[in-house]
C-alpha cells in the first residue's frame, strides 16, 4: 500500500498544480477536510494550500485533535468502504510531508497517534499530478483525499476536490478501474488482496513483455511501471 505524501517539490517551471478545470461543480461537503502542513513543500506547488486558500480543507496544528480518517505514512492498515461511516461523522485528513523527508517528520507530535485505530494508508494507485505524473503512489494531497473519498463512497466529492485543478479529472482516468474496484472491497483486507493480485498480474505483463519484446514493441512505456509497492 502506498504511503501516504507526497513530493511535489521536485519540479521547476510553471506552477500546474494553480490551474482549475472550468467544468467544477460546487457540492456540499457535509464532512470535515483537514491537513497537518509540514512545511517540508514548495507553498506554490503544494495541492494541499490551494485547497486552504479555496477554504476546501483546514489547517491542522500538532496538538489538534481529529477523530476522523488519517492517511500517513505510519498507518497499517487501508482505508476502504469499512470507512464511510466515520468519515460522514468526522472527516478525513491528510499530513503534508516530503517523500524524502519521512524519518525527520515528527509524527508522533501528532495528536491523532492516539487514535491509531483511524489511521490509514492508500492502495496502490498511480499519481496524475505534474510533478509525479506516472509514478506510483506518490499522490499529492488532493489526490490522496479525493482518493479516500472515492473508496470510502464519497466520489462525487472527490470529483469535486480533483476539479479544482486542470490535471485532476486526469488522475481518476487513470486509476478509474483500481478505484472502482477497491470501493467495492468491504474492508482494508479485501483491498490489500486484490491490490496483491494485481500487482501479481502486473508484475507477470512486465515480465511476458521483457521476454518477448516483439510482442510489445509499441508499447515499451510499460515496462517502466514500478512493481515495487510494499504489499501485505
Amino acid at each position: 500500500m502506498s504511503e501516504v505524501k507526497i513530493n511535489e517539490e521536485d519540479e521547476d517551471s510553471e506552477d500546474n498544480s494553480s490551474d482549475t478545470s472550468e467544468d467544477s461543480v460546487e457540492i456540499e461537503v457535509p464532512f470535515k477536510v483537514g491537513m497537518w502542513d509540514l512545511k517540508q513543500c514548495d507553498p506554490k506547488r503544494c495541492t494541499g494550500r490551494k485547497l486552504m486558500r479555496l477554504e476546501m480543507i483546514d489547517k491542522l496544528g500538532m496538538s489538534a485533535r481529529f477523530n476522523g480518517i488519517v492517511l500517513t505514512p505510519v498507518a497499517t492498515e487501508s482505508v476502504s468502504a469499512k470507512d464511510n461511516q466515520i468519515i460522514a461523522e468526522y472527516g478525513v485528513a491528510v499530513v503534508d510531508c516530503s517523500w524524502a523527508r519521512l524519518n525527520d517528520t515528527p509524527f508522533h507530535k501528532l495528536q491523532h497517534r492516539k487514535a491509531k485505530k483511524n489511521l490509514r494508508l492508500l492502495p496502490y494507485l498511480v499519481a496524475a499530478n505534474p510533478v509525479n505524473y506516472g509514478h506510483p503512489s506518490k499522490l499529492s494531497c488532493v489526490e490522496a483525499l479525493a482518493a479516500a473519498m472515492y473508496i470510502a463512497g464519497f466520489k462525487e466529492i472527490g470529483d469535486l476536490y480533483m476539479s479544482k485543478f486542470n490535471w485532476g479529472p486526469t488522475f481518476t482516468r487513470l486509476n478509474q478501474e483500481l478505484l472502482d474496484s477497491y470501493a467495492e472491497c468491504k474492508d482494508g483486507k479485501e483491498i490489500v488482496a486484490f491490490q496483491n493480485q494485481y500487482l501479481d498480474q502486473l508484475d507477470y505483463d512486465c515480465q511476458r513483455d521483457r521476454n518477448f519484446p516483439e510482442s510489445s514493441s509499441d508499447s515499451s512505456s510499460d515496462n517502466d511501471v514500478d512493481t515495487t509497492v510494499p504489499n501485505q
